[in-house]
């Protein structure tokens, strides 16, 4: 095939996704060992290999033809019957897109020169369509980044500024809901699917007689992260304040992003043993017997940059040789007063009618002790919510909000600092 660069699309070259790309002709296309090459003005490239492009190729399911559906935009493509000796036999630009044929099936195909370009240029990742992690401390941050959620159940572009405010920084408030305990459900339901535990779906933090938790006491709680118990700790915790009219009790977050960076440039040695001695985490309840092993600040598998295992009252054992155990109880103290200071760790109050998000896994929530002595009571609701939920549901927002290109927007926060945090660095 010749290769034929126009920036006029065809009348139909259909995608693998729901994206809307814009058109980016491609100047070149040219075999290359097995698969094919091609090339934009601007000198960007892209090696395709035969079979993803076979697995691409939009399907005809009334025609008996595998590929991408049409409808589910799902591959129907089962690699275990293609042939053996698939192959390109005839590579070009037509129209300005990829025009293929393969051999031995005998397919003709075109692939949107928009779509292999955000392939090239990596917008294909997970980390596509996301603000960038913006690290805080109390000088950047005072207060969680703050929208007005009383229209948050109908308005999409207020739910979008909200998660895109508590991905960019972890934490993100919603003020002006109603203290209705059924309101939250109805919220996080906008975003995703809840993640139930061993406290329920939505459970309450108030002061119980016989508590199941700490939370459930007046106790002050210095930073953590719940469930460091868990295999994989719930993503993103949302809590809803319902009554606060006790004295004390103030609220308080600490970026653990903040507090890893500052130890990497200070204390070196005590972020390494908080990165790779384990300990066994351990809920000692009377119903449940959740059990995990791993390090304080875990790695995972280098996608997710931590997962702070940080809730003293389950960490229950050492799990490294004893010759460790010092020097892992001394790291974990200098993590504690650092998280702990007032130069990382934020202090706000918790008014009626707020919906406090947060990354679960990243920032390290907290409380003041109150006095519940004079007759008052804090009642706040909460749950959970996998990492995947509120990362695809801002993704799908930016996407309708962008449309019809495929590029996310960069929405700027009601929160004044927010603003000035998200201009020069997101």
């Amino acid at each position: 095939m010749a290769n034929e660069p126009t920036p006029t699309p065809p009348q139909s070259c259909p995608t693998p996704d729901f994206y809307v790309y814009e058109w980016a002709a491609l100047e070149s296309a040219d075999p290359c060992g097995d698969g094919v090459i091609v090339r934009w003005r601007d000198g960007t490239e892209l090696r395709c290999h035969p079979l993803w492009l076979r697995e691409n190729l939009i399907g005809d399911p009334l025609a008996g033809l595998d590929g991408i559906d049409p409808v589910t935009r799902e591959t129907t493509v089962d690699l275990a019957r293609l042939p053996a000796d698939l192959r390109l036999i005839d590579v070009g630009v037509k129209g300005g897109a990829l025009a293929v044929a393969f051999e031995p099936e005998g397919l003709q195909a075109t692939y949107h020169p928009g779509w292999l370009r955000h392939v090239a240029e990596g917008r294909h990742q997970p980390a596509s369509h996301l603000p960038d992690a913006v690290a805080w401390t109390t000088t950047d941050l005072a207060e969680p980044p703050t929208h007005d959620g009383s229209a948050v159940l109908d308005d999409d572009e207020v739910l979008r500024r909200w998660l895109h405010d508590l991905v960019a920084f972890g934490v993100a408030r919603l003020e002006n809901t109603p203290a209705d305990p059924r309101h939250l459900e109805a919220v996080v339901a906008r975003i995703g699917e809840l993640r139930g535990s061993n406290f329920g779906r939505i459970w309450h933090v108030d002061v119980d007689v016989d508590p199941v938790s700490t939370a459930n006491t007046s106790l002050r709680l210095p930073a953590h992260t719940d469930l460091p118990t868990r295999e994989t700790p719930p993503g993103f915790q949302y809590l809803h304040c319902i009554e606060n009219d006790v004295d004390g009790g103030a609220s308080t977050m600490t970026d653990g992003l903040a507090v890893a960076e500052h130890l990497r440039a200070t204390e070196p040695d005590a972020l390494e043993a908080l990165r790779t001695l384990e300990w066994v985490f351990f809920n000692r309840a009377q119903d449940h017997d959740h059990r995990w092993t791993g390090p304080f600040v875990d790695d995972g598998d280098g996608r997710i940059p931590y997962t702070f295992r940080a809730f003293h009252p389950v960490r229950a054992f050492p799990a490294m040789d004893p010759n460790e155990v010092g020097r892992g109880y001394a790291a974990l103290r200098t993590f504690a007063e650092v998280a702990n200071s007032e130069r990382f760790q934020m202090r706000y109050p918790f008014r009626v009618g707020d919906i406090v998000a947060f990354d679960n896994r990243r920032v390290l929530h907290g409380r003041d002790s109150f006095d519940v002595g004079s007759g008052g009571r804090r009642r706040l609701h909460g749950t959970y919510m996998d990492t995947d939920e509120v990362y695809s549901r801002l993704r799908v927002l930016a996407r309708r909000a962008d449309a019809p290109h495929e590029r996310a927007a960069d929405p700027v926060a009601t929160n004044p600092v927010s603003n000035r945090i998200e201009e020069s660095n997101v």
